[in-house]
């Protein structure tokens, strides 16, 4: 498959609204370049060093972008459309031009080329007290009886290593004891759902609002031996989309997943209670601390109460239950 990396140039400024706007089109994954932070880093930290390569500096001193990846295909344009007209939305509005020229740039690359740039550096990882995460091209020993999940994330961002998904699957541990029902909530890779039937639940299903995420999914689910008879993944926006609501809505669930973002957390938490059975677990993740408490406010009112709290480095994660 074709992929199209895809720069959105804009300013320090404009990366959290440039951010918001491709997460409005379905968007998830991100890279960064902000010259600022790196001209900053270079003076906060000059005692550390005597000399800086010219040609790196002027690399870094490029435009401020934001960077994501759409495959080259039906799918992928379509989020593209959709990103186009958010950010020409945005431009209408930054009058001042404070978000600087907000405007596109795009390169292909081949699936193999972009697996020859990161693959190195994905390698197996335990995670928890029971589970060890290999990718896919490597070989691992099973380490101290270890439950291995093996996967290959394609392009939805998702191998195990980011904090955020640690403590999801740490909590996960915890309560999977087998024979629940569960549903993942942006599913990405499906690393969250596989591992949950990997640990004993006997169904799972998984939602993604891209619909890349079902192929990469269910390939992940077969190369762990789990069938699509009781592993169900599909696409769309659980949060405006009311049929698929509905239709998942149909079975009540043991455990509710969202390793997400905290703008999308918190509007799950209206909808999340329409799946669970009464002393289900919503496990929510991918929330920086800074806006922890502003999370944790908004799911009380929902009717939530939390059960654990967890932080890792910048990240935290919540447990919670439905008040009685």
């Amino acid at each position: 498959m074709e992929w199209i990396t895809v720069s959105v140039f804009t300013t320090a400024e404009g990366i959290d609204s440039v951010c918001g706007c491709l997460m409005n089109a379905g968007i998830n994954g991100f890279e960064i370049e902000d010259n600022e932070d790196f001209l900053t880093f270079l003076e906060e930290n000059k005692q550390f060093w005597d000399y800086v390569d010219e040609e790196l500096l002027e690399a870094k001193k490029a435009e401020t972008r934001v960077k994501f990846y759409v495959s080259d295909n039906e799918a992928g344009k379509e989020l593209l459309d959709l990103a186009h007209a958010e950010i020409e939305a945005l431009k209408e509005f930054d009058t001042e031009k404070n978000f600087g020229r907000l405007e596109f740039a795009y390169e292909n690359i081949s699936e193999e080329d972009w697996a020859n740039n990161w693959k190195k550096y994905f390698k197996p990882i335990c995670v928890g007290e029971k589970m060890l995460i290999c990718p896919e091209w490597e070989t691992a020993e099973n380490i101290e009886g270890r439950t291995v999940f093996k996967v290959n994330p394609g392009m939805s961002f998702g191998t195990g290593t980011h904090f955020s998904t640690q403590l999801c699957i740490e909590e996960i541990e915890k309560y999977i004891k087998g024979g629940e029902t569960i549903l993942d909530l942006g599913c990405g890779s499906g690393i969250l759902s596989i591992i949950a039937r990997l640990l004993g639940a006997k169904k799972a299903y998984a939602v993604d609002i891209d619909p890349n995420c079902v192929d990469i999914a269910y390939d992940n689910a077969k190369m762990n031996g789990i069938g699509k008879e009781n592993y169900h993944v599909t696409s769309g926006n659980v949060l405006l989309d009311d049929s698929l609501i509905e239709t998942l809505a149909e079975r009540q669930y043991d455990a509710v997943f969202a390793n997400i973002v905290a703008d999308v957390i918190m509007p799950l938490g209206k909808i999340a209670p329409r799946f669970l059975k009464p002393d289900g677990l919503f496990i929510v993740s991918g929330i920086i601390c800074e806006r922890l408490d502003e999370v944790t406010d908004s799911l009380k009112e929902s009717g939530f109460n939390p059960v654990t709290i967890r932080t890792r480095g910048d990240w935290a994660a919540l447990t919670l239950k439905l008040n009685k």
